[in-house]
């Protein structure tokens, strides 16, 4: 999801398209707080 993200951004920046820039922003942010956050147990990862 973060590489979707960034893939997003860069395409959003380049072409200024800023729809693809917000989109590519909030994929980033939702990976890095899915990986962070422990969901469904206590178990934690590591990367």
């Amino acid at each position: 999801m973060i590489v979707l993200g960034l893939i997003l951004l860069i395409i959003g920046l380049v072409a200024s398209i800023s729809i693809l820039t917000v989109i590519g922003l909030v994929l980033i942010i939702v990976g890095l707080v899915l990986n962070l956050v422990p969901i469904g147990g206590t178990r934690r990862r590591v990367f």
